[in-house]
């Protein structure tokens, strides 16, 4: 939320205007004018007897003003009284009271005269009278016996003091008694009790009068109250009484309420207009009486009225007529009720409605003072002339008087003075001043020359032209140095000579003259408007949610007018930032760090500058966890129940969703909380079940969602009575560890399970489908229990049951278990291998009978492992493979087999106790599979027409080896692959030589091996034929001569112009053909082969909008690239020529670039050769 307010606002416009309004009918100085008076004490004086009398009267006037004064209506001679002195050039007298004088020596009304040769002018009657604090006098005061349940009225009854002082009561402690509904004070400074209690019973109820112009404290004596309870009374009564005689006091009894102020149904109260009203009514009355008020035929005056002492004092503030009437006040309690009328007439003092003015003419003008004032009753108007009244005052022609109206018709300069209104009623009057001054004056301007207003646009701008003459001139305005006269709506004129541009706009801005003209002459002057623009906040402050001890930063990013200088403060609810460190301010934000509880609240960033004010606020909410619920009370205590209820802690801002309640068992688990229940966040109070024979302890935490608070403290301990197990151990087992033992175990109850004291368990059993009887232990608070010689592995019903010493919990119910395990006796049998394929093999075997798994059955397990390949024969390790088959199943699947093996397996039973003895072994084969990939493949010895090439056999035959496939085809230059040739390789070679081959060629190889089932996977190698040893024995021979270098060098130039017109005509987006430019420069024996027809292709603006990379280029049709052809190496290397190792093998990377040309530089590390340099510029 932001907030703006201007200095040129509308309430400081009007301000402005009343006071240049007042200013503008002031006579300079320098002028003649009767007395004005500025300054004089109030009318009713109050002074401090110990301290100097001073009665101020300050006047001004031309020529100044002498003073007099009076004293209860007859002159006062100051110079007689050695103790009075007047100031300087002034009326105002000082009486010396601290060099001896007594100030009620000087008590009575003063009135001041200020007189000059044009006239005079009088103070108010001024009533001076001393302070007074007397002491209370002297009383014996009785000690009040008071029965419990009565009224009681402690009187205060303070001295008469001027001013009245301020009653109140404390101890002897100085502490102020307490008050509430039922004791409180009155407006009497009496101190009332509707209804007394035993702990009224106190014997320092003391009376404290401030007189606050003396500051002196007056203290009455001290007042006892003894207050007799009912029980006390029967106490004493029976004390002297034999047993013969009836006794006893009547209980306290509840009484319907009595007034015991204002007394009586009615009453009366005269109050003034403009002061505050007070009524009071205080009751009598057991219960304590409730007060209410009303006001007969209307309503209480809304914004105007309060309540106070608890609602037994009505104040309504600025009474008016309208306030009189009949207001009611009723004290009310369940036995009935009290009321009381109180008239109210409001009267009033005179007040003004017209005062008189001080009217400035010029010879022969006409003019009227105005006197009109109102009151109830009717004031009197009555009428002085320079003091005197005017019945008898020096008679003017020119003048007239018309009840409240003096009519002035064609003045002179003797018809100056000073006149007198006095309205007066019985309860006050109004005596005001006002001259009249008769001048012949040509116009002034009082307002400084070219002075600058400076105001915000959009806003009203006031230009002031104060102004003095006699005529009164008449102003007008023009802006602009040679500017026509301003008029219209959009501009507004005072009568004082104020020009009001009621929103102001920056082209406002500039020069403004004011003329003033009456028939005597006539005056301009200049002042300045600058309209700016208006501070505005453009990143206000935004509302805050922030955890306590987090950092919390809030925006005030502004914009302003160049010219202003803008202040930026900061407020924290409307007050000071507090002085804390955590608090950074910063030139647009406010950054809070380890926010607390304490910073809550709203933050406001003002902005000040000279001509404007703009504000925005946020608020910032700091969250928390809640704090603990307290004060934790169990109620309704029952053996298996008890309510339980608590208060709730401060939420901290997030409302809390839900409290958890914990209990503690003190007797069997002291220190260990538990959890209970939980309730909504709204409950506060929940009825909790309880178990037998626990000591409980509950404590209650509130969650919100921020967190979980503090545990509460704990409750009160809660013993609950002991009671027959409510139930038995859980998870009853039966499974013997030994052949011959049966090991019963079971959950042991909890300590607050057992209800009572001497937990023990009943342990039975008896073996199943046997007519066997129960056998039964009982055993102590453990959880295990063995029985020995059991027959292996047979079924036993089994149960627990829980006791203490107050009796058996109710009959458990029944469990079967089995006796211990033994391993099983026999090995499966019929044990069948049907081979799948060549890895994998399914296996059959007969279930082994149950009785001879003495156990229970858990599966089968088949151990299997490899004894030998058959296409090697060579022996290894034995790894032994082991799968579990889970439950009664009697087959697998044995996956994962390597073919052309001898494999063994058997089979064996499982059951808990482990493996049964192993089946016969029984052995199997896996059939041939297709070989994999030879394990090497080497190409060595290139000549010119022939390549070696060597390979290795697969490392996993997987059968017998009946050949080698061989296959392989040319690739060329465009990487086109040639004619796949076939050749089929007896299985006992390991290498062959191809030839007939093509010299310089790349081809590639494809060489996988086969069994009879069918090939192997394959492995791929590349390699080249070398060139004719002649042909580069003449290439390099050219590359030598000097005609050559020289006509490799203007090939080079031509290229590189022929580059700059590639790159002028790409800019333009065409395409040109450059096949024939680098025909003429070519030489046909160094052409590179090619299966096309070895042009170029076409430049094409799609090419030509690619960047070009270090060391790329456009490629040529002998490119190879990746994309054309899967079957290459490897990514091809950037300037890199295939090379071999020193037995033949082919080891280099075939590039998939050209060459650089020489125009881009020689940026690759390698030299190139002859041949290569050849191919570059074709």
């Amino acid at each position: 939320m932001m907030k703006k307010k201007s200095i040129s606002a509308s309430k400081a416009s009007l301000v402005l205007f009343l006071c240049q309004m007042i200013s503008a009918l002031d006579v300079p100085l320098d002028l003649s004018q009767p007395p004005t008076i500025t300054q004089q004490s109030p009318k009713d004086y109050i002074v401090d007897p110990r301290e100097n009398i001073v009665i101020q009267c300050e006047a001004k006037g031309k020529p100044p003003p002498s003073f007099s004064w009076t004293r209860n209506g007859t002159h006062f001679d100051i110079d007689k009284d050695a103790q009075i002195t007047m100031k300087p050039n002034s009326g105002t007298l000082v009486i010396n009271i601290m060099n001896g004088g007594k100030a009620e020596a000087y008590e009575g009304v003063y009135q001041c005269t200020a007189r000059n040769e044009r006239g005079a002018a009088i103070s108010n009657n001024i009533v001076i009278r001393p302070s007074r604090s007397p002491l209370w006098t002297k009383e014996k005061l009785e000690p009040n016996q008071v029965r419990e349940g009565d009224s009681l009225v402690l009187h205060c009854r303070p001295p008469v003091g001027l001013p009245p002082p301020i009653i109140f009561w404390m101890d002897n402690a100085f502490q102020r008694l307490p008050q509430s509904e039922r004791v409180s004070q009155g407006l009497n400074g009496d101190l009332y009790f509707s209804n007394v209690q035993p702990e009224d019973t106190r014997e320092d109820y003391i009376c404290y009068a401030r007189f606050n112009h003396t500051q002196t404290i007056q203290q009455k004596q001290p007042i006892s109250v003894k207050v007799f309870s009912m029980d006390s009374l029967n106490d004493t009564i029976a004390a002297n009484l034999s047993d013969t005689d009836i006794y006893g006091a009547k209980p306290v009894t509840e009484r319907q309420p009595i007034l015991l102020t204002p007394t009586g149904s009615t009453s009366t109260k005269v109050e003034l207009r403009g002061n505050v009203l007070l009524l009071e009514c205080i009751a009598a009355g057991l219960p304590t009486p409730v007060i209410r008020w009303f006001k007969e035929g209307g309503e209480l005056p809304a914004n105007r009225t309060f309540f106070e002492n608890f609602k037994k004092t009505l104040k309504i503030i600025d009474v008016s007529e309208a306030d009189s009437g009949n207001y009611k006040c009723i004290a009310r309690n369940i036995l009935g009720s009290a009321q009381h009328v109180i008239s109210v007439t409001v009267k009033a003092a005179p007040y003004w409605i017209t005062a008189p003015r001080n009217l400035v003419l010029s010879p022969g003008e006409d003019g009227t003072l105005i006197c009109r004032a109102n009151g109830n009753p009717k004031p009197n108007i009555s009428w002085l002339a320079n003091g005197v009244p005017i019945a008898i005052a020096p008679e003017d022609p020119s003048r007239k008087v018309d009840g409240d109206t003096i009519i002035f018709s064609r003045v002179q300069e003797r018809s100056s003075a000073v006149y007198q209104c006095n309205a007066s009623n019985e309860y006050g009057y109004l005596l005001a001043n006002a001259f009249v001054n008769v001048l012949a004056e040509p116009p002034r301007i009082l307002t400084p020359a070219n002075k600058l207003y400076e105001v915000i646009a959009d806003s009203p701008a006031l230009l002031d032209c104060a102004y003095f003459g006699s005529p009164k001139p008449e102003i007008e305005w023009f802006k602009g140095v040679k500017g026509s006269i301003l008029r219209g709506n959009e501009y507004v004129f005072h009568d004082n000579g104020t020009l009001e541009i009621p929103v102001a706009q920056k082209d406002s801005t500039g020069t403004y003259t004011c003329v003033a003209r009456n028939e005597l002459g006539k005056i301009q002057n200049e002042v300045q408007l600058e309209v700016k623009d208006p501070t505005m906040i453009i990143k206000q402050p935004e509302y805050k949610v922030i955890q306590r001890y987090g950092h919390v930063s809030f925006e005030c990013i502004i914009k302003h007018d160049s010219t202003l200088l803008p202040t930026v403060i900061w407020l924290k609810d409307n007050d000071e930032l507090p002085d804390d460190e955590r608090f950074l301010v910063g030139k647009d934000n406010l950054t809070i760090m380890n926010v607390t509880d304490k910073d809550d609240g709203t933050y406001t960033c003002i902005v000040n500058t000279t001509l404007d004010s703009v504000s925005a606020s946020a608020v910032l909410t700091v969250v928390a966890r809640p704090n603990p619920p307290f004060d934790l009370e169990l109620t309704g205590q029952l053996e298996r129940s008890v309510e339980l209820s608590w208060i709730p802690g401060d939420e901290n801002n997030s409302p809390i969703t839900n409290f958890v309640i914990e209990y503690e068992d003190g007797l069997h688990e002291p220190g260990v909380w538990h959890y209970q229940t939980e309730v909504p966040g709204t409950q506060t109070t929940v009825q909790l079940k309880l178990s037998p024979y626990v000591n409980y302890s509950f404590r209650v935490i509130a969650v919100n969602e921020i967190g979980r608070s503090q545990p509460s403290e704990p409750s009160e301990q809660y013993l609950t009575k002991s009671a027959n197990p409510d139930e038995n151990p859980s998870n009853v087992q039966g499974v013997g560890s030994e052949p011959d033992n049966l090991v019963i175990t079971w959950e042991s109850l909890k300590g607050f399970q057992s209800n009572g004291p001497g937990l023990q368990y009943k342990v039975s059993w008896r073996q199943k489908d046997v007519d066997d009887e129960w056998t039964s232990v009982i055993v102590a608070n453990v959880s295990k229990y063995i029985v020995s010689g059991t027959p292996t592995f047979v079924p036993y019903e089994i149960k627990v049951q829980a006791l203490n010493d107050l009796g058996y919990a109710p009959e458990p119910s029944e469990v079967i278990g089995h006796s211990g395990e033994d391993l099983p006796m026999v090995a499966p049998g019929n044990v069948q291998v049907h081979v799948i394929n060549s890895t994998l093999a399914k296996v059959h075997w007969d279930p082994v009978p149950l009785k001879t798994v003495r156990g229970h059955l858990q599966g089968y397990k088949v151990y299997y492992w490899k004894v030998q390949s058959l296409s090697r024969r060579n022996r290894r390790h034995v790894e032994k493979k082991i799968l579990t088959f889970r439950g009664n199943k009697t087959f697998g699947m044995l996956p994962g087999l390597e073919p052309y093996s001898s494999y063994k397996l058997n089979v064996r039973v499982v059951n808990g106790k482990g493996e049964g003895p192993a089946s016969p072994d029984k052995v199997f084969k896996t059939p041939e599979g297709v070989p994999s990939s030879p394990s090497f493949l080497k190409i060595i010895n290139p000549t010119l027409d022939s390549l070696t090439l060597e390979w290795g056999s697969p490392t996993h035959p997987n059968g017998v080896l009946t050949s080698y496939i061989l296959k392989f085809q040319p690739i060329n230059n465009t990487h086109e692959l040639g004619p796949l040739v076939e050749i089929r390789i007896p299985a006992n070679e390991s290498s062959l030589i191809l030839k007939n081959l093509n010299y310089s060629t790349r081809y590639k190889f494809y060489f996988n091996a086969q069994t009879s089932v069918g090939s192997g996977s394959q492995i791929t190698e590349e390699a080249i034929t070398i060139m004719d040893e002649a042909m580069a024995s003449r290439q390099v021979d050219i590359a030598t001569q000097g005609w050559f270098i020289g006509l490799m060098c203007a090939v080079a130039l031509l290229i590189l112009i022929l580059l700059i017109v590639c790159f002028i005509r790409r800019n333009k987006g065409g395409k040109y053909p450059v096949k024939e430019k680098e025909d003429a420069h070519a030489d046909p024996e160094i052409q590179p082969m090619k299966e096309d027809d070895g042009t170029f292709g076409e430049y094409s603006d799609a090419e030509d909008h690619k960047p070009l990379k270090k060391g790329s280029r456009t490629p040529s049709d002998r490119t190879v690239k990746k994309e054309d052809s899967d079957d290459s190496l490897v990514d091809y290397g950037e300037g890199v020529n295939g090379q071999f190792n020193e037995d033949g093998s082919f080891i280099g990377q075939y590039s998939g670039k050209k060459e650089k040309e020489p125009a881009e530089g020689n940026e690759s590390s390698e030299a190139p050769s002859p041949v290569n340099a050849m191919n570059s510029f074709v």
